[in-house]
């Protein structure tokens, strides 16, 4: 597993102060650039930080409010700090989209999830192919760790479909969350099905650590949320709203943090970063992490950048 550090290193020559490039993982720390100029390939990546050339001088680091982990949920997880995300809001692999065991076990996300006369060729993603039994327990253990790495009174909001939705409750309060409740996001331009009700929502199961306190958090959050999926700058199949989870990412305390364990294209944590929250995200697969890894530098701003202080 690859930790992305959520960093920027600044370098400075005489009287000019340059911008080195984000890295994003170890492996690319070896052939970085300035913009418009070549960085020397002596520059290396050490205990998380930029070895400057001797040409340079270190003069700060800025830590950045995000991480992005890349490897398996489950055992990220088990590396993130007991009680230090005030939220865990994600959407987890549905392992839905069939009638049977083996239509749910032997398709992919692509052919369970979108239409044969879909207009984008997006890639497929991993973890979608569990049997009822097994998804319960997978998601039992993933939402077990995603509890211990909580603070108390702290909130999950689990996205799910209608078919998973039994098993997505069960999970979340044999994990140890208290359930509180279902919200729904309703898709207006959803398929009609002839002779059947049209199954045009979504929903969020949700719950906390233990009591709500809410005077921790005193917003006033609705329960159903509109929104058509994206479809102009789509990168991922079952991609969800920045403007709906904005909403949900209020449920963060403003300058808390939000755990993704799937963060497939970095959606929530676009959300938390313009919505003001810090973020840690988890993503198995190497082409979606690297989309959300752009996705999320490019939502912060000048302001994001929180300046650690020099380093000898």
């Amino acid at each position: 597993m690859e930790r992305c550090q959520g960093q920027v290193s600044y370098w400075v020559q005489p009287e000019r102060r340059v911008n080195l490039q984000r890295i994003a993982c170890p492996k690319a720390a070896a052939n970085v650039g300035l913009p418009g100029q070549t960085m020397p390939t002596r520059a290396i990546l050490r205990n998380g930080k930029m070895r400057a050339p001797t040409a340079l001088r270190k003069e700060t680091i800025v830590q950045l409010p995000y991480t992005l982990h890349r490897g398996d949920a489950l055992t990220a997880l088990t590396g993130i700090p007991d009680s230090s995300v005030d939220a865990v809001i994600t959407d987890p692999p549905y392992n839905s989209g069939g009638r049977t065991s083996s239509e749910r076990t032997g398709r992919t996300a692509r052919s369970k999830y979108t239409s044969a006369d879909a207009e984008h060729n997006l890639a497929n993603f991993p973890d979608e192919n569990r049997d009822q039994r097994s998804y319960g327990y997978w998601l039992t253990l993933l939402l077990t760790e995603s509890y211990r790495a909580t603070v108390e009174s702290g909130t999950a909001l689990v996205f799910t479909d209608w078919r998973q939705l039994p098993t997505t409750t069960d999970a979340l309060q044999a994990a140890g969350w208290t359930w509180r409740g279902i919200a729904s996001w309703h898709k207006p331009v959803s398929r009609p099905q002839k002779g059947r009700l049209k199954q045009s929502c979504e929903y969020i199961v949700w719950g906390t650590k233990g009591p709500v306190d809410a005077n921790r958090n005193p917003v006033y959050l609705p329960g159903l949320y509109t929104a058509s999926q994206p479809r102009k700058d789509r990168v991922h199949i079952t991609q969800k709203p920045v403007e709906v989870m904005r909403e949900l990412v209020k449920i963060c305390p403003p300058a808390g943090t939000v755990l993704d364990p799937f963060t497939g294209s970095g959606t929530t944590g676009v959300a938390a970063l313009l919505e003001g929250r810090r973020f840690v995200g988890v993503e198995l697969s190497d082409h979606y992490a690297d989309i959300a890894e752009q996705r999320l530098r490019n939502a912060l701003t000048q302001d994001d950048f929180d300046l650690a202080g020099p380093e000898e």
